[in-house]
C-alpha cells in the first residue's frame, strides 16, 4: 500500500521541551518531523501536533512549533491521542484514512496512539527515523510490536517520495531542499 497525499494526514506526537532532551537520537527525530511538517505544508497534507500535559512537559520544541505553522495543535493527558476526547473526531473530519505518525515516546504515546488509530480503521505508517524513546531498546520493542499489529514501518524519505509520486513537477522541485 502506497502512501497517498490526498488520503493521508501527519500526526506528530509529543516532541516537547522537557521531554526531548531525554529522548534517544532526539535531534534526528526532531529534524525528520520538521521535514515532514514542512512537506505537509507545501503539499497541503493536514498536520496535527499533540502535546502531553504541557504544564509538566512544556510545549513542543521550538523547531516543531516553527515548522508547524499550518498544523492543528492539541493538548492531551491520555497517553493515546485517540483516548483524548474529541481527537478522533478531529482526525476523522477530513475523511483521510492514512495516518503518518512521528514522535515520542515510541513505546508509550506513539504506540498507544497507533494501536488506537488501527482500532478506528486507519492505516498507520510509523516513521521510524522520526520516532524514539528514552532508550533504544524500548524504541525497538515498540517498532516490533507495532509491525506485528499491522502498522507500516517507513522512513521520512519513503513518505516524502510517496507523497510526491513522481519527479519533474513543481512539487518535486519545492521539496528537493528537504530531500537533499
Amino acid at each position: 500500500m502506497l502512501i497517498s497525499r490526498t488520503d493521508s494526514l501527519l500526526l506528530v506526537v509529543d516532541i516537547q521541551e522537557r521531554l526531548a532532551p531525554a529522548i534517544h537520537d532526539t535531534d534526528t527525530v526532531t529534524a525528520n518531523s520538521v521535514r515532514l511538517l514542512e512537506a505537509a505544508r507545501l503539499l497541503q497534507v493536514p498536520a496535527f501536533v499533540s502535546e502531553q500535559y504541557v504544564k509538566g512537559l512544556g510545549p513542543s520544541v521550538a523547531a516543531i512549533r516553527d515548522a508547524a505553522v499550518d498544523a492543528r495543535f492539541f493538548e492531551k493527558i491520555h497517553f493515546s491521542c485517540t483516548a483524548e476526547p474529541g481527537v478522533s473526531e478531529l482526525l476523522c473530519a477530513g475523511g483521510r484514512r492514512q495516518v503518518i505518525l512521528t514522535g515520542s515516546e515510541t513505546h508509550v504515546c506513539v504506540l498507544q496512539t497507533a494501536l488506537g488509530l488501527l482500532g478506528e480503521g486507519f492505516s498507520v505508517f510509523l516513521v521510524a527515523d522520526a520516532a524514539s524513546s528514552r532508550t533504544p531498546e524500548n524504541r525497538q520493542l515498540a517498532i516490533d510490536r507495532l509491525r506485528s499489529a499491522g502498522v507500516h514501518i517507513v522512513s521520512t524519505e519513503m513518505v516524502l517520495f510517496e507523497w510526491l509520486h513522481r519527479a519533474g513537477t513543481d512539487d518535486f522541485r519545492a521539496l528537493l531542499p528537504l530531500i537533499r
